[in-house]
């Protein structure tokens, strides 16, 4: 079992948006009535569609959760990886403990806040996946060094400048990023990768522990292959200069199954290639998975075995204002939009009605507070679930989020912390 991670306490009030105060309509509510803990508000067991929540609302389904959680820890396990799965997608310490608890090495970071977010949780071992610069936040690090395990990137002479200015007492502790033109981040070529990292072994607040990249810009299996390869090699490059277990560090949620077959053998004290190396694993959008981008571009596609959607938005039908336009009361502030519009999955209509399946009807566009939805069948009231493009974008615009049984009993929540 992982070290327990500190928790905030969910409260439901007025703040928790979708959410009704359980007892809202019963007499003498607004004289007795008040914020519940978010533990009685689970314990209560209420159904979603019993008048407790309001619509839009985001639900996440337990059995997708844990499906999920499970399969990246198994495929880590099996490959002899280590696993700090991107925290950036859901940004809950719920979710957090839960790939802890699988077995997760630490949580990656996206930003220097992210890590800051995860000192205040408890998160034994950070890994800020991005170069940091910003002298207030390597300040605060700096001082908590001696309390957890932290590692970032450099791509740049100036980049181990700013660490080494902000250091005090315990050295950073980074790995040197490769790049690809066009791409992101990190070194163009290993002349410039070497130069870094001659820079970090001449600074005394900062140390060397290996090398990171992100092959996820590529375009293709082909190219993330021969990206990969080229790492290898920067990877033996470097591995002289580090002292101790050398670390490297790859993997998005896409080509996962190419950072094993490519790196794998790096893990552990190898005969063959010279090295002893940690090799850590990053993906994050596993964990929700979707019904879009992830779905068309999973590695388990290739795979044995699947990653579920676990992420679902109910949201109600407000006006059918004529043939083949329906507008629904669901917008950018509730559900992912930036790849993919979202999918209608579902309709239930009446407060004991069944969900049925959902064909024949799209999203053409969402607007603030509508989407506005192409078809025939649905009128105003219906109760719509809709499927998600993209999990990283869609955490982000829920507080807290209720976890649901596959009868949409509400078990548990989780919180967020953008």
């Amino acid at each position: 079992m992982a070290e327990r991670l500190r928790i905030p306490e969910v409260v439901i009030d007025w703040r928790a948006r979708g959410f009704l105060e359980p007892g809202f309509l019963e007499p003498g509510f607004l004289e007795s009535g008040g914020p519940v803990s978010g533990a009685d508000f689970a314990a209560a067991r209420h159904s979603l569609f019993d008048g407790s929540f309001t619509w839009p609302i985001m639900v996440a389904k337990r059995a997708e959760l844990e499906h999920n959680v499970a399969t990246l820890a198994r495929f880590t396990r099996d490959h002899g990886l280590a696993f700090a799965p991107h925290g950036k997608t859901t940004m809950s310490p719920e979710l957090f403990q839960a790939q802890l608890d699988a077995g997760a090495w630490g949580i990656s970071a996206a930003t220097a806040g992210q890590a800051l977010v995860y000192r205040e949780l408890g998160v034994p071992r950070v890994l800020l996946a991005n170069e940091i610069l910003d002298a207030g936040a390597l300040r605060r690090l700096a001082g908590e060094l001696d309390g957890f395990e932290f590692l970032c990137f450099v791509d740049s002479v100036e980049g181990v400048r700013a660490l080494d200015e902000a250091a005090s007492g315990t050295p950073f502790r980074v790995l040197v990023e490769l790049g690809h033109a066009g791409g992101r981040t990190g070194c163009r070529g290993l002349a410039e990768l070497l130069k870094v990292a001659d820079a970090v072994r001449a600074s005394s607040g900062v140390r060397l522990a290996g090398a990171a990249c992100y092959e996820g810009t590529q375009p293709g299996a082909d190219e993330v292959r021969a990206f990969l390869r080229e790492f290898r090699e920067a990877a033996h490059a470097v591995a002289p200069l580090v002292d101790g277990q050398m670390v490297l560090s790859a993997g998005g949620s896409a080509w996962f199954d190419l950072v094993a077959e490519e790196l794998a053998d790096l893990a552990g004290p190898q005969a063959e290639t010279g090295l002893d190396a940690l090799v850590i694993l990053r993906s994050g959008a596993y964990i929700a998975h979707d019904d879009g981008f992830y779905r068309e571009r999973t590695p388990y596609n290739r795979l044995e075995g699947e990653l579920r959607p676990a992420l679902e938005v109910w949201a109600q039908v407000l006006s059918v204002p004529e043939p083949g336009l329906i507008l629904v009361g669901m917008g950018k502030r509730d559900v992912p939009y930036d790849l993919e519009m979202p999918f209608p999955r579902a309709v239930r209509r009446g407060p004991e009605g069944a969900a049925v399946p959902l064909d024949g009807v799209t999203v053409a566009k969402v607007q603030d507070q509508h989407a506005y939805l192409t078809g025939d069948g649905l009128r105003p009231g219906d109760l719509v679930s809709f499927g998600i493009s993209h999990p990283c974008t869609a955490f982000d615009k829920w507080r807290i989020m209720p976890v649901v049984d596959d009868d949409y009993v509400v078990i548990d929540l989780i919180s967020t912390y953008f």
